[in-house]
């Protein structure tokens, strides 16, 4: 079993030893990923506008491995605030992803990573190359 390592340029998580995603078996297991931009700054204070932007770096680290959010099979998304973002999440839910859409586990965390951030999400995906 070959795991390769997936990352974009720049790869913003490699000063914490974390892989953005990791391709296995016809599989790609991303990172989770929040509303930054690619300079590593949160892009809004706006629950949507970073959660826009935790979905597109998502894709962007997908597509690198050969898939997309198309091809996801398992989401988590963790926020911190769920009741007034349930709505949004589930209309970019809609957007972001097709039917059958994917198996999805949405939990409410007391914080992520950096204090700012209010959404991650991270995939599994199958591999189309």
């Amino acid at each position: 079993m070959k795991r390769e390592r997936v990352s974009t340029t720049p790869d913003w998580y490699e000063p914490y030893a974390i892989s953005q995603a990791i391709k296995v078996n016809g599989l790609v297991f991303a990172s989770g990923q929040a509303g930054f931009d690619e300079n590593g700054v949160t892009v809004s204070d706006d629950f949507e506008a970073q959660a826009r932007q935790a979905f597109a770096n998502l894709d962007r680290v997908l597509k690198e491995a050969g898939s997309s959010l198309t091809d996801a099979v398992k989401v988590t998304i963790l926020v911190t605030d769920l009741e007034p973002n349930l709505d949004t999440i589930i209309r970019l839910r809609r957007e972001f992803f097709t039917e059958p859409y994917p198996a999805d586990t949405l939990i409410q965390v007391s914080r992520l990573a950096q204090a700012d951030w209010q959404i991650e999400v991270d995939a599994t995906a199958v591999a189309r190359s």
